[in-house]
Order: structure tokens, then sequence, then C-alpha cells
């Protein structure tokens, strides 16, 4: 789980300081505000992670079948009031519950530009208990390793780069002799915790009537929900220990939601092909032939459940085309799923009925304000701005941002207005 996240110089956001992550994480504010920069920030250190590249410092994007985003160029992620040193970090706290040799661990690493425009590593700093491992460039694509308080470097050279942004090379390990072990196991943690988020975008697929199913499990759901039939499919037809979890699992939300009873897997006669039926009110449909909002949730909750346990989840607009409602037992599937298969969930949502469930569970005390952490964003100028949605321990906002979800007791004081105004003209 990722429980710190620090952004100087990186896209809409000067400094962000630090941003307290928490297993469920709801980051709210006006369009084009800089919420989504926070998350891309996770997402492309993900797909560099993923890069086949090693020697890659940072990737960013143009396959369109396996990165996540197409980030542009360097000037396209760094602020535009950054400094004359031209460059932006990110950086990050994490734990693990699995039984590993690192539980904790600290990632900090700064970028620039080459003379060819290429995107490098300035400084990486890679830290856990009390330890610390730096990589530091010097001229012409030469670094230093350093560790811990030393004054000196370990070693020096070209072969001395950091890999795809998280990792000391081989030949550093080795060299670091009896410290090279543990650089290696943080290494390894951080790739598995980037490796772990699973996304899912705003703009997901339309149903089809019908699937193919080649009788295999996905690995993921996929950026904009492709792969989620894949995952039901899976879920209901291949024998293992977790079958039907998923499908049982969506199908208790959608009840919930009041949006279905149940969903079933149907096979068409014998060929490898399903359709997906939605049961309500005695009537079973196609997927295709209900309402847009049953298909463009499922993604998210299929993904909730897929998602292997201890991973990050990291949603934008999971509320889309749905009821007010359905957008408020949203905020029960987080904070309930999060807590029964240890997720964490990073929520990107304009939502105010989302919210407001929110307040009321942590009055209920079905979630602790420990638990929970919610931010709301603003631009001031050129910047992103962040402010802590602080609750009481009664669901309570005492300090609402100015503008936030609109100005609702303001509509209801001009309708009184008018009425009033409207009976004293009638009025013989």
């Amino acid at each position: 789980m990722f429980t710190r996240l620090r952004l100087k110089n990186f896209k809409a956001w000067r400094d962000t300081g630090d941003l307290a992550l928490k297993p469920v994480t709801m980051l709210l504010g006006t369009n084009s505000s800089g919420k989504s920069s926070l998350i891309q920030s996770l997402l492309l250190l993900k797909q560099t992670v993923q890069s086949p590249d090693r020697t890659v410092h940072l990737n960013l994007g143009g396959d369109e079948v396996n990165d996540l985003f197409n980030f542009g160029s360097f000037d396209d992620l760094l602020n535009q009031s950054a400094d004359s040193l031209r460059q932006f970090t990110i950086a990050f706290d994490f734990e693990r519950a699995e039984p590993e040799r690192i539980k904790e661990g600290k990632f900090e690493c700064s970028y620039g530009q080459t003379s060819s425009g290429s995107v490098v590593v300035q400084t990486l700093k890679l830290q856990t208990d009390k330890r610390l491992f730096q990589a530091v460039r010097r001229e012409k694509g030469a670094f230093s390793i350093l560790v811990d308080e030393e004054s000196q470097p370990r070693m020096k050279g070209r072969d001395c780069a950091p890999e795809r942004s998280i990792a000391l090379s081989a030949d550093v390990i080795a060299r670091l002799d009896k410290d090279g072990p543990l650089a290696e196991d943080l290494s390894l943690a951080i790739r598995r915790e980037l490796e772990s988020i699973s996304y899912l975008g705003p703009l997901r697929r339309k149903p089809e009537r019908d699937y193919p199913w080649n009788k295999t499990k996905p690995g993921d759901v996929g950026s904009d929900g492709r792969a989620a039939i894949d995952a039901l499919l899976a879920s209901a037809l291949l024998k293992g220990e977790e079958q039907n979890v998923v499908v049982e699992g969506v199908s208790k939300w959608l009840k919930r939601m009041k949006v279905a009873e149940r969903l079933e897997v149907r096979q068409q006669g014998r060929s490898n092909r399903y359709e997906l039926v939605i049961h309500r009110d005695g009537v079973a449909c196609n997927l295709r032939d209900v309402g847009i909002g049953v298909s463009q949730v499922l993604p998210v909750l299929v993904v909730a459940y897929f998602a292997p346990k201890g991973s990050t989840i990291i949603l934008e607009e999971p509320e889309i085309h749905l009821h007010p409602l359905a957008q408020s037992v949203l905020a029960e599937l987080f904070v309930e799923v999060s807590r029964q298969r240890r997720v964490q969930f990073v929520v990107e949502t304009h939502s105010e009925h989302l919210f407001r469930r929110m307040q009321t569970l942590v009055a209920r005390q079905k979630v602790s304000t420990d638990n929970v952490a919610l931010y709301f964003v603003e631009r001031e100028g050129t910047s992103a701005h962040l402010r802590t949605l602080a609750l009481d321990d009664f669901g309570r906002l005492p300090d609402w941002p100015p503008g936030f979800f609109g100005d609702a007791m303001g509509e209801t004081r001009e309708q009184a207005r008018l009425m009033f105004e409207r009976q004293k003209k009638s009025a013989p």
C-alpha cells in the first residue's frame, strides 16, 4: 500500500507537500485542477517498470497496446513555473503486508533532460530501515553511488546508471558487497508495489451482445475495462479456490445499488461465445439491453474483486452514468472491499453523493478517519493547490472549500426568494 505521495514541479504541481494515502483515498475538485496529475505520477512509474528496456529512465509512452498513457515530452511533464534547474520529482512511501524482507520503504527520484531531449534520472534515493542508497548523476552520463551518510561514493561511472528509475544495476549491486542484497530487495519491493497498481480510467468500453473467450484468465481488466468480461468469465468457468468470487461480488453490489438482482454468465450453445445476463424484477436481459450505467460500473466492481489482495486500485470517475443512490453505494464498496481484501482504493471523483455517503459511513463508525483520506484540489493561477478535507468523528466537515460541489444552499435560498416574490405579486 502506498502511504505517502509527493510531487515537485510535476505538471500542475509546484509542490504537493506530503500527501497521506490511506486504504481509501478520494480526490475531489474542479475539472483540470490537477487531480489526474496525482494519479498519473504513479502510472508513469508503473509503465516505466514494465518497460522491456531496462536502461530506460522514464517511459513516457507511445505504445498504444502496452502503455497506460502517452505523456508526450519532458516539457509536457514539467510545471510551467519550474525554476531554472528544470527538474521534477516524484516521491512515495509504501508498506507491504506480505511476509517479505522489505516491510516498508521510501522512493524519491528527480528527473532532468539531456541536451538531446531525453529524460534522465538526476538523483535516485531508495530507503528502508534507516538504510539509504543514492545514485547521483555526474557529467557525461556517469553516476556516483552513495550509501547512508557516507561522504565518498562507493563507485562511479556510466555503468552505475539506475534502471527503470527504481533499481540499481546488477553490476552496482554486486559491487556493493554485503549491502547489495538489501539494495536488490528494496528495488524489487518498489517494483512489486508499482506493478500491483490496477488502473481503470473514466472511458470504458460499451457492452457487446456476446463475447468470445479463450478459457484464459487476464492479467488485469485494462484501463478501459476491456478485459473485465474475460475476468468475469474466468471467475465463473475456471475451476479453482476463487471460482465465482468475482461474479458473486459483482452481483452483490449490483443488488445493493438497486440496478440488478444478479449477474449470470450464459454460453451460446457449444461455441466459445458467452453472454452476460442481468436479472431484475423477474426479467432476464442481455447486458446490451439494460441501461448504460450497469455496463459502465461493471469494470469497477470486477476490478474490486479481481485485483490481487494487497493491490492498489486507481479509479477515475467510477460513478459515471450511475444514478445518485448507486453513486452513494460506491463509498460502501470501497470501505468494505478495502477491509475484506486488503486492497487500497485511490479514487478521483466528481460525485457529491459518493462523498456524502463517506461522511455518513464515518458517522456510523463503519470506517475511521484513520483509514480514509479526502482531498480537494483547486487551481491557483498556473499551479494546483491541495486542501485536506478533515472530517471529524461524526463525518462533519467544518471548513468547506468555496464552490465545493456548487452552492446547494444558495440555490435553495434563491428558489425561496423567487417563490415569495411570485406569491406577493399574485396576492390580491
